[in-house]
């Protein structure tokens, strides 16, 4: 009688072949994946101002005017003393943080609006990923 054992393995060839093949692919598709964090914040920042310069003049098509400095950002979530046609619902449901962490940066007249990240860095100015990103300048 013939007993059949099967004992199915890897070769340390095999095995070794394989780590070299993902070791590979790393050193390929890692460069091109990291360097895209910066870029990603800097459009999520570009979408949050834009979605933030929606909100206010839909607050201004209610209420005929656009918070002042000192009423801030914080208007689009809870009425002011002075809007007259509040909508209900608010016009954001929170206060957005751009995605350094940083609060965003608004000033108004009550007729202009100027809504801002200040990059990366988190201080007025800079070049690069540290360059404020303004509502004056997006398009």
């Amino acid at each position: 009688m013939r007993r059949l054992t099967s004992q199915a393995a890897f070769t340390l060839i095999e095995i070794m072949v394989v780590v070299f093949i993902l070791g590979l692919l790393v050193t390929l598709v890692a460069p091109k994946i990291i360097g895209q964090t910066d870029k990603a914040r800097v459009v999520k920042a570009t979408a949050d101002v834009k979605a933030i310069e929606q909100a206010l003049n839909m607050f201004k098509l209610d209420n005929g005017f656009y918070p002042n400095t000192a009423e801030g950002l914080n208007a689009l979530v809870q009425a002011p003393p002075r809007a007259k046609k509040f909508n209900p619902d608010g016009y954001l449901d929170k206060l957005p943080i751009d995605p350094w962490g940083n609060e965003y940066v608004y000033m108004s007249d009550g007729r202009q609006i100027v809504i801002a990240s200040l990059g990366a860095d988190g201080v007025e100015g800079g070049e690069g990923y540290n360059a404020d990103i303004d509502s004056r300048n997006i398009q």
